[in-house]
C-alpha cells in the first residue's frame, strides 16, 4: 500500500510509514521498482526469522535462562510444566 494510505489507516505520519518502508529495503525484506511500487523479495520470511531468532538468543533469551538456573529447573520441569502433563 501506498505511504499516504498506511499512514492514515494507522494515524501516523507519512514520513515515519517512509523510514519503516525504507528500512525494509535496506534490509533486503522488500524490493524498490521505480513506477511500479515496492515487491517482497523472495526469502523475504527466512530473513525475517532469523532476524528474529537472533534478536531473541541475544536480547530476550539471557534473562530467561539466568531465571532458569537461579530458580533451578530442569530441562523435564520446563518441557511438562502445569501446562501440558507430564509423560507416564
Amino acid at each position: 500500500p501506498s505511504i499516504r494510505n498506511v499512514a492514515a489507516e494507522y494515524r501516523v505520519n507519512p514520513l515515519t510509514v517512509l523510514k519503516a518502508y525504507q528500512q525494509l529495503a535496506d534490509d533486503g525484506v522488500v524490493e524498490k521498482r521505480r513506477g511500479l511500487g515496492m515487491f517482497v523479495n523472495a526469502g523475504a520470511r527466512a530473513l525475517l526469522m532469523r532476524a528474529e531468532r537472533e534478536r531473541f538468543l541475544s536480547e530476550q533469551w539471557p534473562p530467561i535462562r539466568d531465571t532458569i538456573e537461579r530458580l533451578g529447573l530442569e530441562l523435564n520441569e520446563l518441557l511438562y510444566s502445569t501446562n501440558t502433563k507430564e509423560p507416564s
